[in-house]
């Protein structure tokens, strides 16, 4: 199996797109009660551990939507508020950069099935949580 990192160098780095409301909603460690906090602290672990297994440089992008909007992106982490669907905007990002090696963090069934019709890869929210 190819990863999204086995295509030929982009000038750009790898851009790896978090759906932030479906890897937080992955685990039930009680999220529900700070979305906010749930999503801040996510965007936090990605900041500071990048994309585990992969040691280059990665552009990480954690959309999130509801009641997690407001959450200040940091530094190796820009984080996107989708104005409507989280769903939606993942989709316009990654329709966004074309020939660039793009992979798209989530365990939703219709949005891996949209991003990969899209060229980009798909992997589920192990892939940041460990």
């Amino acid at each position: 199996m190819t990863g999204p990192f086995d295509a030929p160098p982009s000038p750009a780095p790898p851009l790896v797109i978090v759906d932030g409301a479906n890897v937080v909603g992955s685990r039930p460690d009680g999220w529900w009660k700070d979305r906010q906090g749930a999503a801040e602290r996510l965007r936090d672990r990605l900041a500071g551990e990048g994309l585990p297994g992969h040691p280059g440089p990665v552009e990480i992008v954690l959309v999130v939507e509801g009641a997690a909007r407001g959450v200040a992106s940091v530094p190796g982490v820009r984080v996107e508020s989708a104005p409507g669907s989280g769903d939606d905007r993942i989709v316009e990002l990654a329709a966004g950069s074309p020939g660039r090696p793009r992979l798209v963090v989530t365990a939703d069934r219709e949005l891996r099935r949209r991003v990969t019709e899209l060229g980009a890869q798909v992997a589920g929210p192990r892939t940041v949580l460990g």
